[in-house]
């Protein structure tokens, strides 16, 4: 009821105030903190990494990782915060951040507003023990070198995260998702895995990729080493959309992504022949969601948006309806579901 209460306020008020709202709550008594939801049967791994549940927190909810250790109390089972990029950097101009509450969705254009690495590796080093925590980097706006940054970043928080995200799928820095193209990607990755030590390294792409861009991707991303994919980050379409807001720059997140960015993480595990981890991001606001997901090619989902709507203990909820729907479809372990529905999607 509280949550309920939370929520209501919070969405009468400008959204990125609310947001800031909410990290604040985070530290009260008020916050859900039913702990990791943990069972065999949603245990998982992504390479190294072993998740007590399949259902993370996405990048971009705790940009400057002001809240790890109640959100590392959530429900989740893992955590990924940023991005962080070299220097601080304060972003686009407000206002920046849209609600499509008739769509569930919302429209964003930040451009990697964030304290800097330094400020947050000192966060990163003060963290508790538990879940993995993961660090999504990025690219200053004016650097004359982009790929030097992501490994520059890397290079200060290696020793700080248990995974670190590539991000090169952003659509509110201008001309970041040209990294995606094979040599430029490869160029990157490069530098990246030069500096990670052992943190296993994940690349976040777009979902507005074709075909013939998602089988470079993948070749790439084999090649260089990389742990798994993300997919997807927020998309340019507009498609479909309904409320006020749908005209706004930026990139679209919440229900409307669902479907495109399930189709590409499908192609994408076809294209891999599941060889890699997965990961599905994208409109999840149910545990059936997030089982589409998996069905779908994904090791583990990520959610964000949905949590606008629905609060913070949906992360618990769609843990423990994910393990109902593995009991009742006979899996007895969530990595045996993995991709068995691919077809559907493609």
């Amino acid at each position: 009821m509280i949550e309920r209460l939370g929520l209501a306020v919070l969405n009468r008020i400008d959204p990125e105030m609310a947001h800031s709202f909410a990290l604040k709550a985070l530290h009260t008594p008020f916050a859900p903190q039913p702990g990791p939801v943990r069972s065999p049967r949603l245990e998982t791994r992504l390479g190294d990494l072993l998740l007590p549940n399949p259902v993370g927190l996405a990048a971009g909810f705790d940009k400057n990782a002001m809240a790890i250790a109640p959100l590392m109390q959530a429900g989740f089972g893992f955590i990924e915060v940023g991005a962080a990029t070299p220097r601080p950097q304060p972003g686009n101009p407000r206002p920046r951040l849209f609600r499509l509450r008739e769509d569930r969705a919302a429209i964003n254009r930040f451009g990697f507003n964030n304290d800097g690495i330094e400020a947050i590796a000192d966060r990163l080093a003060e963290r508790p023990e538990g879940i993995p925590v993961g660090l999504n980097i990025g690219a200053n706006k004016d650097s004359p070198d982009r790929a030097r940054d992501f490994a520059e970043v890397m290079r200060v928080a290696r020793t700080l995260v248990d995974f670190a995200t590539v991000n090169v799928s952003s659509p509110n820095t201008e001309k970041l998702r040209d990294l995606q193209g094979a040599e430029a990607l490869r160029g990157l990755l490069s530098g990246v895995m030069a500096e990670r030590g052992t943190v296993p390294i994940f690349l976040k792409i777009a979902p507005d990729l074709k075909d013939s861009e998602l089988a470079e991707i993948g070749s790439v991303a084999i090649e260089a080493g990389v742990t798994g994919i993300i997919a997807t980050n927020t998309t340019l379409s507009r498609g479909g959309l309904v409320s006020r807001h749908r005209n706004e720059k930026g990139g679209l997140s919440g229900r409307p992504l669902f479907l495109p960015s399930t189709r590409v993480l499908a192609r994408l595990y076809r294209e891999t022949g599941g060889s890699m981890p997965l990961i599905g991001v994208g409109g999840v606001a149910s545990a059936a969601d997030a089982y589409a997901k998996i069905r779908a090619g994904a090791s583990a989902v990520q959610l964000y948006t949905a949590m606008v709507y629905q609060g913070l203990s949906l992360a618990e909820r769609i843990a423990r309806g994910l393990e109902e729907m593995l009991v009742n479809d006979g899996f007895q372990n969530v990595s045996e579901a993995v991709g068995t529905g691919v077809e559907d999607w493609l």
